[in-house]
């Protein structure tokens, strides 16, 4: 499991999909193609009535792209490729016929803010800070862009995709609708999240399939949309100012 895993389990109704990635729960194709497919299948069983989504590990909830993976790409249609894994995991996410919960135990970058603003509803850690870090090595929120913004509204998504380098802390996640609730400690954050989920189990999956629709109203073209948006971070990362910030990162990273 040293390259990550991506595993469902499923009782009374509860699918919890668990992805891990050794480096802060960073987001490589395999773990991407591993959550979209995992949450599609859930959706698609009969007898799931809720999913949960969460990470393993004490660190990172997600670190976001894999840096790995970004310095590997050579071409546009490889950065399509790669970029569109996230595409497929919010889109997973949203025709998903019921809700998704997010367990965000902790800190989230990057893609890791998109799939705490995908999710229908977010519970959170007190240190689940923020950061929309994309524009710091050249690319920017492209593909994870819509569902940060419907969360946030534009102004507060124009705010974290202008400052890369600021972590917002849970309460301003909280505060701005990125997270329903912040909990202090991590059994508070699992009771909750247990609570919610057993309590959705019993309700009319019509009811709630027919509530999930109304609540993405508005995004039908995302199919279209997400991977438009994967093209042009496909194109950005091939750029010098990226392969040499990606590099100096690597390179920091190495020291620590």
């Amino acid at each position: 499991m040293s390259d990550g895993y991506v595993k469902t389990s499923t009782e009374g109704g509860i699918a919890t999909v668990t992805f891990h990635h050794p480096k802060s729960n960073s987001l490589p194709s395999h773990i991407l193609r591993g959550i979209a497919d995992a949450i599609t299948s859930a959706g698609k069983d009969a007898a799931t009535r809720v999913i949960i989504l969460r990470s393993d590990g004490d660190k990172a909830f997600c670190a976001g792209a894999s840096f790995d993976e970004l310095v590997a790409i050579d071409d546009a249609e490889s950065g399509l490729a790669f970029f569109s894994g996230f595409a497929h995991v919010i889109n997973a996410i949203r025709t998903a016929p019921v809700f998704v919960i997010g367990r965000i135990h902790s800190h989230c970058v990057g893609g890791g803010v998109g799939l705490a603003c995908a999710v229908d509803i977010a519970y959170a850690h007190s240190s689940a800070s923020a950061r929309l870090s994309e524009l710091a090595v050249g690319i920017g929120p492209f593909v994870v862009g819509p569902a940060v913004e419907r969360k946030l509204g534009t102004g507060h998504f124009g705010l974290l995709s202008a400052t890369p380098a600021t972590r917002r802390d849970a309460t301003w996640c909280e505060r701005h609708g990125i997270y329903a609730e912040v909990f202090e400690t991590m059994e508070a954050l699992d009771a909750r999240i247990t609570a919610h989920a057993k309590e959705l189990s019993a309700y009319s999956p019509e009811a709630m399939a027919d509530i999930k629709q109304v609540m993405w109203k508005g995004t039908e073209d995302w199919d279209t949309l997400l991977i438009e948006r994967a093209k042009i971070s496909g194109r950005l990362v091939l750029s010098d100012f990226t392969r040499k910030a990606i590099a100096k990162f690597k390179a920091e990273s190495a020291k620590r």
